[in-house]
């Protein structure tokens, strides 16, 4: 049984359909990447997961359950299991980087900030920014905020966790520290769903890769196959550009 099962879903914005049947499955501690031109539905599809965009059809399972995204129950339920991380980082900034992390876990779901604040430590470490728990997001690179927002995200004990272009808003010089913490989530055996331009890194990381293209899936499989040997046009036309 796979751990995330999409299947056959559709979305809307307002009276726009922009996912078109959108189906695949995300194995317990996978790296899935979803990839294709701007305006595919990318994004789309994280926000559909997590209720953020309405799912107009098909259906998402976690482990065989289906969620019901019309019970807001069920959507909180789904929040608790994934995590989202956006290209913008958010942070409180007129908070520390350790009471960013650990706001959450205290106030929502009401644990002791001893015990949550030594796990936000253990996770600043996992993303290589315990050294500046106590610095506030403006004394922060871009790279440096976008790994804490990681580990708030983390900080919810989240099953999957879903990546949406986490450096597309760096410059290229902090895209590293980015993906280099990722890598270390990946390697933790983090089941991982992301959006991402960076296709060596994709390719490097990812067990499967999901091509999409004007809200449907072109083609998915193990990145060696769609990278070097894509079977639809579609793809051989975009990876033939973008891997130039």
């Amino acid at each position: 049984m796979p751990h995330l099962a999409v299947n056959d879903i559709h979305a809307n914005y307002g009276a726009l359909a922009v996912l078109h049947g959108i189906g695949f499955e995300v194995d317990r501690g996978e790296v899935v990447s979803l990839v294709g031109p701007s305006g595919s539905g990318k994004s789309t599809v994280l926000r559909a997961l997590v209720g953020l965009t309405l799912v107009t059809g098909g259906s998402v399972e976690v482990d065989g359950t289906r969620i019901d995204y019309a019970a807001p129950r069920a959507v909180k339920a789904a929040r608790d299991r994934m995590a989202i991380v956006f290209q913008q980082y958010n942070l409180f900034q007129n908070m520390n980087v350790l009471r960013n992390v650990t706001l959450a876990p205290t106030k929502v779901k009401g644990r002791k900030r001893a015990e949550v604040e030594a796990e936000a430590m253990e996770l600043l470490k996992l993303v290589g920014m315990e050294h500046k728990a106590q610095a506030y997001p403006d004394e922060l690179s871009g790279g440096q905020q976008q790994r804490v927002a990681i580990a708030r995200a983390l900080a919810l004990k989240p099953e999957i966790l879903l990546l949406d272009e986490v450096t597309s808003a760096l410059d290229p010089e902090l895209v590293n520290e980015v993906l280099d913490a990722i890598r270390r989530l990946a390697g933790e055996g983090m089941t991982m769903l992301l959006v991402s331009h960076e296709m060596s890194f994709v390719r490097e990381v990812s067990s499967k890769v999901v091509f999409m293209d004007a809200g449907r899936v072109v083609e998915a499989g193990p990145p060696d196959a769609i990278f070097d040997a894509p079977s639809s046009e579609r793809a051989r036309d975009f990876f033939g550009k973008v891997l130039r």
